[in-house]
């Protein structure tokens, strides 16, 4: 079944109802949005576009957004959502990768690619879009659960990104999964994408549309803590995506406004490390609106999930624990721990992650060598390490080239981020592996400050040896003003030890 399918079924009987805004101002209900969506498949058909083609999207977050997709898709056609942050080589290699033969683009981002591809690139706010999205609509196309849907592009923090091949299927069982176990839609509810919508705020979209709830994009397109605060007094209950470095920056401006978070309903995060003491923190002044998902573009967003009552949970004698974890595993998944050779670990055994289950991807993209090595035996190998307790609460600890081997002892970077985090003047932290001839690596930490009179290293290394044991800590602290990102909020890890090499450390 194609997903465009969900937006016609809304439609058919809620055509009045709002569907998409920005900001405060109504772009369309879901007749129109549905009658827009339609159109821009017939033009698209017109123009050559086949069933199985792939048409990319480089464009920053709008309510036209969603009509691409969604016309895209009822054409039969494959999105191929590009970050709007990248750099215009990065989103053209992707494109002649993918093979793309259309892309829309947003205002700006289609001059980038000016001399980077030969790629025909349709503005998706100008009026030449609105005369396609005017066109004789198509019905929508006829796909098989396993036709490709997305073609999904990693973040390449270790290389080239790869194409994630996730199907009509796939993004159904997340959506569904969703429901059962992070949480309910109702239709006067509003998703808030400020998050990109090319990863996973766009995942969230399908179900949305399907319980007819409305969606906003915020007028300057990106996250903006006070702009959120604003509009969610106005127009909630709203639900959004966050990566943890949002929730953190979002939990500081809030505090700072003396704000509690009116009308926002829940926030799902995830994609990175989401430190205890944020959390903790964040649910101590916002209240139980938290839900933790776990997953990869492999498996998107649909590997565990930590309900908002474990998120929020101060009785249970382990709730400590249980919110250092990513939950337990989702319903349209298993998940195993697995040693070297796959073999299932014992509970409270530290091995890679593995996961199994409708969610997860057919392999990647014209990628045959790298489908082989992450699809084991019907599993696919993360690449994260992890635990899982006797109640099924999953750990990470980290990615598996993240861990430190210091004098043949593994030793997990988070364990000791943690640590530091607990200290009132650490800010941010980030631990990695410095090169040592004897013991083949020592734990090094990056360190940005909270305002105010930083901690010296002998504070540091007295607070870290209060909580962990002796040969965890750091060896040595640098100190940065901010720790390098990607587009998605991730610590790129990479980086600093690019450093420590420039550094001759």
């Amino acid at each position: 079944m194609n997903m465009a399918h969900w937006l016609s079924r809304t439609a058919a009987t809620k055509a009045d109802r709002p569907a998409l805004f920005l900001g405060d101002a109504l772009v369309a209900t879901y007749g129109a949005f549905n009658r827009a969506a339609l159109g821009l498949a017939g033009a698209l058909r017109a123009a050559g576009i086949a069933p199985g083609d792939r048409v990319a999207m480089f464009m920053k977050n709008c309510p036209e957004y969603l009509i691409a997709f969604y016309g895209i898709w009822a054409a039969g056609a494959v999105v191929v959502p590009i970050n709007a942050k990248l750099h215009p080589k990065e989103a053209a290699w992707i494109m002649e990768n993918a093979g793309v033969k259309l892309c829309f683009v947003t205002p700006g981002l289609g001059a980038d690619l000016d001399g980077e591809t030969s790629v025909e690139r349709v503005d998706a706010l100008s009026g030449g879009f609105q005369d396609l999205c005017a066109g004789d609509p198509m019905p929508v196309a006829m796909r098989a659960p396993d036709d490709l849907a997305w073609l999904f592009y990693t973040s390449g923090t270790t290389g080239r990104p790869k194409g994630v091949r996730i199907t009509h299927a796939m993004l159904m069982a997340t959506s569904l999964s969703f429901l059962a176990d992070a949480d309910d839609v109702k239709p006067e509810d509003a998703a808030y994408y400020m998050a990109p919508m090319s990863h996973g705020a766009g995942i969230y979209a399908p179900i949305h549309i399907l319980k007819g709830a409305r969606h906003i994009c915020p007028p300057g397109g990106g996250f903006d803590e006070a702009a959120l605060l604003e509009t969610a007094a106005r127009q909630g209950p709203l639900s959004m995506f966050m990566a943890p470095t949002m929730v953190r920056r979002f939990t500081d401006v809030a505090k700072a406004a003396g704000q509690r978070g009116t009308g926002i309903k829940t926030i799902v995060y995830g994609g990175g490390p989401m430190y205890l003491a944020d959390i903790v923190e964040a649910v101590d002044w916002f209240g139980p609106i938290f839900v933790q998902i776990y997953g990869q573009g492999e498996c998107p967003m649909a590997i565990t999930a930590l309900s908002r009552e474990d998120v929020a949970d101060r009785a249970h004698p382990r709730w400590k624990q249980r919110l250092a974890s990513v939950g337990r595993a989702q319903s349209v998944v298993e998940v195993r721990i697995g040693d070297e050779t796959g073999n299932a670990m014992a509970p409270g055994e530290v091995g890679e992650i593995m996961v199994r289950g409708y969610p997860v991807m057919p392999g990647y993209w014209q990628n045959p060598q790298a489908t082989e090595k992450t699809l084991v035996n019907g599993w696919l190998m993360t690449g994260d390490m992890g635990l899982l307790d006797e109640d099924g609460y999953l750990t990470l600890r980290d990615r598996s080239k993240d861990v430190i081997i210091s004098g043949g002892t593994n030793i997990y970077p988070r364990e000791v981020e943690e640590a530091l985090l607990t200290h009132a003047q650490v800010h941010e932290v980030s631990v990695v592996g410095r090169k040592n001839a004897d013991w083949g690596e020592d734990v090094v930490a990056f360190v940005v400050a909270a305002p105010g009179n930083p901690p010296s290293e002998a504070e540091l290394d007295a607070h870290c040896l209060a909580q962990i044991a002796r040969f965890k800590r750091p060896k040595a602290y640098y100190w940065i003003t901010e720790l390098p990102k990607n587009n998605y909020g991730k610590v790129l890890k990479r980086n600093l030890r690019d450093q420590l090499e420039e550094m001759g450390k």
